[in-house]
């Protein structure tokens, strides 16, 4: 028997959902490894205007430029940051997603130093808006859950 309409209905449906996921997953893993290389021109691209950070010790930041600065403040002087992004799942409904994952933030703390490096995990919850452009980061929380070594430059006290 032949597909039907509703079968090609379907198909578009779960095909559209399937290319939404990996365009926001795309989005989160080209943010977060521009943060790693500290190119927060390409990090902050991801975010919405009106965006809303939301970090256990921090408290609200509103706008991306606010979001941007604070978190380049607290970021910059490490020699160098991997962000880890594991688990990732998203949800779809028309324009607006929501996703969670998880956050594994590795960093040397003094120049070579390498073998003590400071790291915390914890989990994410994202939303999301898609416009002209594509989609957009507009709320991130994350939450600290634990953390090894010690964060000699106290960046996120």
């Amino acid at each position: 028997m032949p597909p039907t309409a509703t079968d090609y209905d379907s198909l578009i449906r779960r095909l559209r959902d399937l290319e939404d996921k990996e365009a926001l997953r795309a989005l989160m893993i080209q943010g977060w490894r521009a943060l790693d290389r500290k190119d927060w021109q390409t990090w902050i691209a991801c975010w919405a205007d009106d965006a809303v950070l939301e970090f256990g010790p921090w408290e609200q930041i509103h706008g991306k430029d606010a979001v941007r600065a604070t978190v380049e403040a607290a970021e910059s002087p490490y020699p160098s940051m991997q962000h880890h992004l594991l688990n990732m799942h998203f949800d779809i409904d028309g324009d607006r997603a929501t996703g969670i994952g998880y956050m594994w933030f590795v960093a040397v703390t003094e120049a070579g130093k390498t073998s003590s490096p400071y790291a915390m995990g914890g989990p994410y919850d994202w939303e999301f808006r898609r416009g002209p452009d594509g989609w957009l980061l507009t709320r991130q929380r994350l939450g600290v859950r634990w953390t090894q070594g010690e964060d000699a430059l106290k960046a996120f006290e």
